[in-house]
């Protein structure tokens, strides 16, 4: 076939191919693929071999989504994690893999609330009871395990909105005394700051969208395992969903990884800056900050946490809505909106109202919750002082 002459149209579609010898570069090519080529038909025959670590399907993986996989897994500390669309759908293909008619999974109280409409509206339909637990009262969690059925405690640390740290080790303690798995969201503090799986955590969920993506472009979720076991049963849950990621957002997160570190020591230090402000100021009834001795499960974050990252949350002393919101209208550079973790600061005004079974005294309170961006340090808090003073 080589000194056949081809047609025009077979040769717009075959291509040689430019040498790659003697080029190197530091970036992950991007390797875009739903097919798979195969070097003859009897490793076609045999592509279900190549499960779970080969190529056999674009949806199954690329070098792309690999080589993010595996630095997810290096600084996890795992043996493997999965790439999914989202931190929730992190969170909900897990509970989907583990959880089946007639078992039982535990929640706790102050968990992303998405998790809580994910147990109610699809768990329970399939027959999965869920119990909601008070995290910073472990005696709840005791009492509400289910002997034989309870399967996966969910843990969150810190917490949505109100930002307690649970004692993850005790909870890992009770777990496996009681035979069940335990899932921790680890996307506040990123693998950089806090490593479950070094304190027995299973599996450890992250929603890359936010501080490995960092520029709030980005929708991406990682799990990440302690065993090959639990590993291989979600990665075949994912072939039989039909769910994979594209390679072009996995580049996008390798390249956000290249600067999360230094991304979370400029805002980590700047969010506990404003959080030390922020305490003595009249307009706020409480800063929530894991840094703060004050704040709720200070002493395991202090035990468990290698730094804070840029996200905290503050409670207001005023309860007029109407003139909390025009005082938000005057931010300058906070942008109002959902996510976070990106080079853009952030404020979301939250109300805890009919979302806890636990400490709801404050329910009538608006929080703040803050994510601390890459801007200057003073433009940002002379935008809080703003926002403020119309208080």
């Amino acid at each position: 076939m080589a000194d056949h002459v081809f047609e025009q149209s077979t040769l717009c579609v075959h291509r040689t191919g430019a040498s790659t010898e003697g080029f190197r570069s530091f970036s992950t090519p991007v390797y875009r693929a739903s097919t798979i080529v195969f070097p003859n038909a009897q490793s076609y025959r045999d592509r279900s071999l190549q499960f779970p670590d080969g190529y056999s399907y674009g949806l199954m993986g690329t070098p792309t989504t690999r080589s993010l996989e595996e630095q997810l897994t290096r600084l996890a500390g795992g043996v493997r994690s999965v790439l999914v669309p989202s931190g929730q759908a992190a969170i909900s293909v897990l509970m989907l893999t583990l959880l089946a008619h007639g078992d039982h999974v535990l929640i706790p109280d102050s968990v992303y609330p998405p998790v809580k409409e994910f147990a109610e509206a699809v768990l329970q339909r399939y027959g999965v009871a869920f119990d909601i637990y008070d995290p910073m009262n472990l005696q709840s969690l005791r009492s509400s395990i289910r002997v034989g059925r309870t399967k996966l405690i969910w843990i969150e640390a810190p917490c949505s909105t109100t930002m307690e740290v649970c004692d993850i080790r005790e909870i890992v303690s009770i777990a496996k005394e009681r035979g069940a798995l335990t899932g921790c969201d680890n996307t506040w503090a990123t693998s950089i700051f806090c490593k479950p799986i070094s304190l027995g955590v299973d599996v450890v969920a992250e929603a890359l969208t936010k501080y490995v993506g960092g520029h709030s472009d980005l929708l991406l979720g990682a799990l990440s395992f302690a065993s090959m076991g639990v590993y291989l049963q979600v990665r075949e849950q994912l072939a039989n969903l039909g769910i994979g990621v594209s390679p072009d957002d996995c580049s996008l997160a390798l390249r956000g990884i290249e600067t999360m570190s230094v991304r979370l020591a400029h805002v980590g230090s700047t969010a506990l800056d404003f959080a030390l402000r922020l305490k003595d100021r009249p307009e706020i009834a409480r800063v929530i900050h894991p840094a703060l001795p004050e704040s709720p499960g200070h002493e395991y974050w202090k035990r468990d946490f290698q730094g804070s990252t840029g996200v905290f949350s503050v409670q207001l002393q005023m309860q007029d809505t109407a003139q909390i919101d025009r005082a938000l209208g005057r931010l300058g550079l906070f942008a109002i909106g959902a996510s976070w973790g990106g080079t853009r600061s952030l404020v979301a005004p939250m109300s805890l109202d009919g979302q806890r079974s636990f400490g709801a005294g404050s329910c009538n309170s608006t929080y703040l919750r803050f994510s601390v961006g890459l801007e200057s340090p003073l433009d940002l808090w002379r935008d809080i002082e703003q926002f403020l003073s119309a208080l």
